[in-house]
């Protein structure tokens, strides 16, 4: 058997890792319930679901490199991914039995230092 180093796929597994450890204690400081964390199912992936108040939150989180080339990680929410989390979303609620709840999808958007520290965050409310 052959080990690998240096594997891309990890690397960037961990560095989501770190961004939605960095989002979820960002939410619970400012007095979220975090419910739910890589929620699954057949239509895809809910980063963060959590509560405040009576409004349920889906959290998209989002995150790059410092020296990323390729846009700020808020801006690589596209039309797909904003479908695919809608229709996550409502099989969540039907799971969960909680259709008639009212929801919000937010963006949570971090860049990340080379030791994966979040540099900033920008968490954007009513993202879509």
């Amino acid at each position: 058997m052959v080990e690998r180093t240096n594997r891309p796929k990890d690397n960037r597994r961990e560095k989501g890792a770190a961004a939605e450890q960095a989002a979820c204690s960002y939410l619970a400081s400012r007095g979220y319930a975090i419910k739910d964390r890589n929620w699954r199912c057949r239509s895809g992936e809910l980063d963060i679901v959590a509560e405040m108040g009576q409004l349920l939150v889906i959290v998209e989180v989002r995150s790059r490199s410092i020296s990323t080339r390729f846009g700020t990680a808020a801006e690589s929410v596209d039309i797909r991914k904003i479908k695919q989390i809608r229709n996550t979303a409502l099989a969540y609620l039907h799971y969960k039995q909680q259709v008639e709840r009212e929801i919000r999808f937010d963006v949570v958007a971090i860049e990340l230092d080379s030791e994966r520290r979040a540099a900033s965050l920008q968490h954007i409310e009513g993202a879509f």
